[in-house]
């Protein structure tokens, strides 16, 4: 039995959800919100609060029935919260900014990297060795911050590199003479 699914998703003030055969979309004051969940699930819309329930017992509807669950629970804390990712920047003359939708990487390389910030993020700089992706997807914010993290991952000598801020780098000792 799925103890996730189970839960129902309460709807906060400001919120609305609405539901369109198995399409469920969430309004609230971040943006809109759609997810389209398969036919082993059933969901239910009643008063503030979303339920999810399987279509009998398969592996299948028990699988699908967690996973619908939490994907409208994201999309709720979406729309009420949004999702954030930091990362930082170690190594000497490494560097990010802001230039309007762009950042600008200095990462060591003979040119800058530009990164254009995709619809529905937003990235900002507060320092030139922080960045923050924030956004109203979990899945896209995830994404983009991996991608910016793909530039220059951190190596394992000297910590240089982009990393997330909780990442815990684990380090090689250098050779020996």
């Amino acid at each position: 039995m799925s103890r996730i699914g189970k839960r129902p998703v309460e709807l906060p003030s400001g919120v609305t959800a609405s539901l369109s055969g198995q399409t469920v979309e969430v309004k609230g004051p971040k943006g809109t919100r759609t997810f389209t969940a398969t036919d082993d699930v059933t969901i239910k819309i009643d008063d503030s609060v979303v339920t999810v329930e399987p279509r009998g017992k398969s592996k299948r509807a028990r699988q699908q029935w967690g996973m619908s669950r939490t994907m409208v629970a994201n999309m709720v804390q979406g729309v009420t919260d949004g999702f954030k990712k930091e990362l930082e920047i170690n190594g000497v003359g490494y560097r990010a900014q802001m230039q309007g939708n762009t950042l600008k990487l200095n990462l060591g390389y003979s040119h800058d990297v530009d990164f254009e910030a995709p619809e529905g993020v937003t990235i900002t700089a507060p320092k030139q060795t922080e960045i923050v992706v924030e956004g109203a997807d979990q899945q896209l914010v995830g994404q983009v911050a991996a991608n910016i993290r793909e530039w220059r991952a951190p190596e394992p000598y000297k910590g240089k590199g982009i990393k997330y801020k909780d990442e815990y780098i684990f380090r090689k000792e250098g050779k020996k003479k």
